[in-house]
């Protein structure tokens, strides 16, 4: 039974605000028509009118579930952080001799011979970024597509409108710097400010500055900045109201709830700043955003908790406004749709629009209205019914007690190893899994789904698609070949739904970079492995070729990390749990003839924590988990693993404790910087330098690829350098990726050839 809930005992009438919505269209619109607009399918007006139409509809959504303050201006076509650099006239020179959508998009995507923006992940969540390259040479600023965004949102919310606008230190802190960082700042300063004083004489009430870099452990080092910046800001004299998130203020807190600003949002679902609150206090004259509604979790909050949380909240102040503890864009838009989910374990989610209107429940209770300590109270009973629907495995939790230090090793070190596993050639070639997702092989899943095909006429469709990749692989000679993965969504997804544990949503996307969408699982309960996940499709692929196979399993650390983790668990035990059932996957790849297999980690990166002091603790159980995965593998078995769109350089330690045999990276896109922390640091296993940029439709020369690899044989020795693209194949079209791969091999075999030719000639 849940604790019987009582009334507030002084009612106060609070306002409520949103920070951001999910911009991808409740049906993925956005998606269809960038990827309409991309293949020649709509033209580009259809395409804003595609977003236009999403955004009124957030703001709509919002408005009507009784949010005072609505964040508006926070729709993109690909990505804010690109738009917002276009805006302030940051421009790369490689971009200068194109205009309009076509430098917007090739700044995303590349374009033939100009590379793109770097992508990187959004703090430590799964959203990518474009970096920002800040340079001297400026152009004029345009902000005019924010205007009038700002000036149709008024229209519909009149003074409700509150434009969300990334913050100047923010924005610098996530770009590239070739120029001194305060000269950049006093350039973005003066445009800034342009900008507030054409908001102000449109009316508006206020803005949300979003500085989520002021939770990072070293915005203590930018207090002066910070400072100067927002004194500039704020003399404008419209009223600014400071967004942060993701993680508490840390030692900057003393110093960042004096900054002339109207109000201050913390997140009081992640850190210590109901803590910090409580030793500094809050400062009269401004009003406390209280991210209370955890906007980074589909779980619905728990009553007894939040209302805890908010007492000790108003003993501090009462000038507060409750919302969301982020942009509700890291969560899908509705869970009502999710009918085929069982009933207790969906009265316990709460989705975008499920959590707007928990804030306003919440008001609704401070303000001591009549109904609302009901609703709480089903809430705290639909936990209670949830708790039985999903009890422990005694299985699993006896083989987490019994692990031993023994199960994270593998039996040999590397250099022992390494002679026993598979003989290759100088700079071998592979790819990273994925190759084409075409229309007619999603609609084969769907045939399945629907019933319109059988299990064995699926099966047989999906080995045809694997002939014809491996055939392909076989012609562009590749090495070490992957089976294509046809039959997996997504590489989480796919696994998640073979595991015991894992819940699967129809419309629960979140947008991972552009046009790219994707629905992270749920775990709700211990997870294991009930049969085989990937056996059959690598034995189909494997007795089509001669050559080896890879097998391929998504990572512990990244199914947890992009999944929707439980709340009443900790992370580290969650990825054991996953990390015994790929184990013993590893073990049936073997006996299955598997001489490779890849055990993918793009996800470790993101999910270290904010604050460089707790990152000890996590990196500790996360390599322990991948270690768990891999460490039952025999030694003659190559294990690979990937990881992409992050940097490494401080924590290359932990990635060599991996114990991976081959690390294959994204590299390409970051002008080779992946690849010289890695090697700065004396990495000595062996590197999957990636050689062109997967995201984007250009296709690499020869000549492009032989450079890349050139650069990173003057910082590897040979034996130690595998050859592949940065990343999956799923989103390219095979008429991109077959002439990429010829490339790519024409490129290894080439200076293969030439190394070959100066040891004869020694």
């Amino acid at each position: 039974m849940s604790k019987p809930l009582s009334a507030p005992t002084v009612c106060l009438s609070v306002p409520t605000a949103t920070v951001g919505f999910p911009r991808i269209g409740r049906n993925r619109e956005l998606k269809k028509a960038l990827e309409a607009y991309w293949q020649g399918q709509l033209e580009i007006d259809r395409l804003q009118q595609t977003a236009e139409m999403i955004a009124q509809e957030n703001w709509n959504t919002q408005r009507a579930a009784g949010i005072d303050y609505i964040g508006v201006g926070d729709m993109s076509l690909y990505d804010p952080m690109l738009d917002w650099s276009l805006r302030l006239g940051i421009v790369p020179e490689r971009f200068a001799a194109l205009s309009g959508w076509e430098r917007y998009f090739a700044m995303a995507r590349g374009y033939e011979g100009i590379p793109a923006l770097e992508m990187t992940k959004w703090f430590d969540t799964n959203y990518h970024y474009l970096v920002p390259e800040v340079g001297d040479r400026w152009q004029e600023p345009d902000f005019s597509d924010f205007v009038a965004t700002v000036q149709q949102a008024q229209q519909l919310l009149g003074d409700s409108a509150r434009p969300i606008v990334i913050g100047p230190v923010t924005f610098l802190r996530l770009s590239r710097l070739s120029i001194p960082l305060e000269q950049a700042a006093a350039q973005l300063g003066d445009r800034y400010q342009a900008l507030l004083e054409t908001l102000q004489s449109l009316g508006v009430k206020g803005v949300q500055f979003h500085e989520p870099a002021l939770v990072l452990s070293d915005a203590v080092n930018f207090q002066s900045l910070y400072e100067r910046l927002y004194q500039q800001l704020s003399a404008v004299g419209l009223p600014l109201h400071l967004v942060t998130y993701f993680d508490d203020l840390g030692a900057a807190y003393p110093w960042a709830v004096r900054l002339p600003v109207a109000s201050l949002s913390l997140d009081f679902t992640r850190g210590t700043n109901l803590a910090l609150l409580q030793q500094h206090g809050f400062p009269p004259d401004k009003t406390l955003g209280v991210g209370i509604v955890d906007a980074r979790n589909v779980w619905a909050l728990q009553p007894q908790s939040v209302l805890t949380t908010l007492e000790a909240i108003l003993q501090v102040t009462s000038q507060i406004q409750l919302q969301p503890s982020a942009s509700l864009q890291f969560v899908p838009y509705d869970v009502r749709r999710e009918t085929k989910l069982a009933a207790p374990l969906r009265r316990v989610l709460s989705f975008a629009e499920q959590k707007l209107e928990e804030v306003r429940l919440l008001a609704d209770y401070l303000k001591g209205q009549a109904g609302a300590v009901d609703a709480l109270q089903q809430r705290a009973s639909q936990w209670t019914a949830f708790s039985a629907f999903s009890p422990a495995n005694s299985t699993v939790q006896s083989q987490l007690k019994a692990l031993t230090a023994k199960d994270f090793e593998r039996s040999l070190p590397y250099e022992e190893r390494r002679k026993q596993q598979i003989q290759l050639p100088l700079l071998p070639t592979t790819t990273i899994g994925s190759f084409p997702q075409t229309a007619e092989v999603r609609q084969l899943r769907v045939k399945l789904k629907r019933g319109e095909i059988s299990q064995a006429a699926y099966e047989a469709a999906i080995d045809a698609e694997i002939a014809k990749c491996i055939r392909l692989q076989e012609e562009a000679n590749l090495d070490v070949l992957v089976h294509g993965e046809f039959e997996r969504t997504d590489m989480v997804e796919f696994f998640a739904q073979q595991l015991s544990g894992f819940a699967l949503t129809e419309h629960g996307w979140v947008q991972s970079y552009g046009s790219r969408c994707v629905r992270p699982p749920i775990i709700y309960g211990d997870i294991f492995r009930p049969q085989p996940m990937t056996l059959r499709e690598f034995k189909v692929a494997q007795s089509l070729t001669g050559k080896p196979v890879k097998g391929m399993l998504t990572g512990p650390v990244t199914m947890l990390n992009w999944s929707f983790p439980r709340c009443d668990l900790p992370r580290q035990e969650q990825a054991f749990q996953i990390a015994l059932a790929l184990r013993q996957e590893v073990a049936d790849l073997e006996a299955a003839g598997a001489k490779i297999i890849q055990i993918d980690e793009p996800a470790l990166r993101e999910g270290l924590p904010l604050k460089t002091e707790r990152w000890s603790d996590y990196l500790s159980w996360a390599v322990d988990a991948f270690r768990l995965a891999a460490g039952g593998a025999q030694p003659q078995t190559q294990i690979h693993t990937h990881m992409c769109y992050s940097e490494f350089g401080d924590i290359i330690e932990h990635i060599e404790r991996l114990d991976a045999d081959v690390l294959s990276i994204e590299n390409s896109r970051s002008n080779n910087e992946t690849l010289f922390e890695i090697t700065d640091a004396g990495y000595r296993h062996q590197v999957g330098n990636g050689v062109y940029d997967v995201h984007s439709p250009a296709v690499p020369t020869v000549e492009q690829v032989v450079r890349q690899l050139k650069t990173a044989l003057e910082h590897l020795p040979a034996a130690q350098i595998w050859v592949n693209p940065d990343c999956g194949l799923k989103t390219r079209r095979w008429e991109e990726v077959i002439p990429a791969l010829k490339n790519m091999v024409a490129a290894s075999l080439q200076l293969r050839t030439e190394l070959q030719n100066s040891v004869s000639r020694e």
